[in-house]
């Protein structure tokens, strides 16, 4: 039988067998190859530090209220890839073999409606050239994307990017393709660092090292990026985000912070500089769907494995 992954309790898992229903004409069904783990939203989720784990949230008021009672167990998962195995008599555009990227839960085989996907629309087998490896990070390329979009990023645009893990890589090139005429590059791994420069980094900053607000503001005539862009889902580097921008300028978050923000300072810079501070999540039918099209053209370099 096949299994999926379960959240049980904060920390808990398993490994949970289930059965197949019977193919209805209108489902197809896939194999599951790789299943990608979100080290934010997901991992919080798993840790039980998430917003949602004492929390509800209310989608009529785009509220968080108290949970009444405890957190229900679930179903774990981000980003999903596998190849059609068995496709309904009415199901025309897709067939067995074809690779397709869905976001669903950790299972070995998934059985869904192509036509009426949550959060998608219609379900479109990928182009033959995109491996799974690739494929596995669209979602985190949609979240770079978005990012890149809500930043509004400029032609000449001083621009410094905090979190060079795939999220950020991937930021650094789209800001590029985007017009920035120079790119810092934060993180505290000289590993990434240097996969940072490979892509296009002007500069790379280590945060344990240097002031990075300091660094920044001294070396733009007009003193700080025009926009940061904050991917690491921390609050120091979110209030060292705020720190390196210019009067008036931009920080996006994109990170999926959880616990209490200790680490900003919000009556310092952010309040003397009027900075603006725009959250981006991703947004699937804005963001996602664009993404695939950007390697089509050569826009993005494949990102190494960790």
């Amino acid at each position: 039988m096949p299994r999926e992954l379960r959240l049980i309790a904060p920390r808990q898992v398993a490994l949970v067998s289930y059965e197949d229903a019977p193919l209805q004409p209108d489902e197809v069904r896939g194999q599951g190859i790789l299943s990608g783990i979100s080290h934010g939203t997901e991992m919080n989720l798993y840790r039980g530090t998430s917003a949602f784990a004492d929390n509800e949230f209310d989608p009529d008021l785009r509220l968080f209220l108290p949970r009444k009672g405890p957190a229900p167990a679930g179903a774990l998962g981000y980003e999903w890839v596998g190849r059609i195995t068995e496709v309904g008599a009415g199901v025309c555009h897709l067939r067995p073999g074809d690779l397709v990227h869905m976001l669903i839960p950790h299972r070995e085989t998934h059985t869904f409606v192509p036509e009426n996907f949550p959060y998608r629309g219609r379900i479109e087998a990928l182009p033959a050239d995109v491996t799974p490896e690739q494929a596995i990070i669209l979602a985190l390329a949609g979240v770079a994307l978005q990012a890149v979009h809500d930043a509004r990023v400029k032609v000449g645009d001083r621009v410094a990017i905090f979190g060079m893990g795939v999220i950020g890589l991937l930021a650094v090139q789209l800001a590029r393709l985007e017009g920035a005429g120079w790119i810092d590059a934060i993180d505290l791994y000289p590993a990434r660092r240097g996969l940072a420069e490979q892509f296009g980094a002007d500069r790379t900053l280590d945060p344990a090292t240097c002031d990075v607000g300091y660094e920044i503001k001294t070396a733009s005539h007009h003193r700080g990026a025009d926009v940061a862009i904050e991917l690491s889902r921390h609050y120091a580097a979110l209030n060292e985000a705020i720190r390196c921008v210019r009067i008036a300028g931009t920080v996006v978050a994109g990170g999926f912070y959880s616990g209490g923000g200790t680490a900003l300072r919000l009556g310092e810079e952010w309040h003397h500089n009027r900075v603006t501070m725009i959250s981006s999540i991703l947004s699937i039918r804005r963001g996602g769907a664009s993404v695939p099209a950007l390697g089509d053209h050569g826009g993005l370099a494949p990102t190494p494995d960790y």
